[in-house]
């Protein structure tokens, strides 16, 4: 029997590191989002990433793909 792998392309959503460099993510893969007073973008891998759009703007971003 064979079987074929398939892979779903999820969306991601563009974001900006604090020395402006744009990084593409995985909404999926956010586990949380802190916003005090930097916004901390924790990943379900542990990687903490901090980015300049605030809480309100990265739902909106999400919501809107």
């Amino acid at each position: 029997m064979r079987v074929k792998a398939r892979f779903v392309m999820s969306r991601v959503i563009e974001l900006t590191k604090m020395d402006t460099r744009k990084i593409l993510i995985n909404p999926a893969m956010i586990e949380t989002v802190e916003g005090a007073p930097d916004t901390v973008l924790v990943l379900y891998s542990g990687r903490k990433l901090i980015v300049k759009e605030s809480v309100d703007e990265i739902r909106k971003i999400i919501n809107n793909t």
